[in-house]
């Protein structure tokens, strides 16, 4: 699932502006350019994540539920 980065750049460009005591219209347009490109940044580096199953979980011979825990690495 992608990240909603238009929410994530609001949340930056907010977190950024509530820093300038009183931003004008070419600090506020740097805000947002810079917000928009670090959550850019984050989907690229979020949908390059790798997970890869090791071991844990259980299939029942004749069905139902799978059981166990689900091992696994992040890379």
């Amino acid at each position: 699932m992608p990240l909603d980065t238009s929410t994530l750049a609001a949340s930056l460009k907010s977190a950024f502006l509530a820093n300038l005591p009183a931003p004008d219209a070419g600090q506020i347009t740097q805000v947002t350019t810079l917000a928009s490109a670090i959550a850019s940044a984050m989907q690229v580096f979020v949908e390059g994540a790798e997970i890869t199953y090791t071991a844990g979980l259980i299939a029942p011979g004749g069905g139902g539920p799978v059981t166990g825990v689900f091992g696994n690495t992040i890379s």
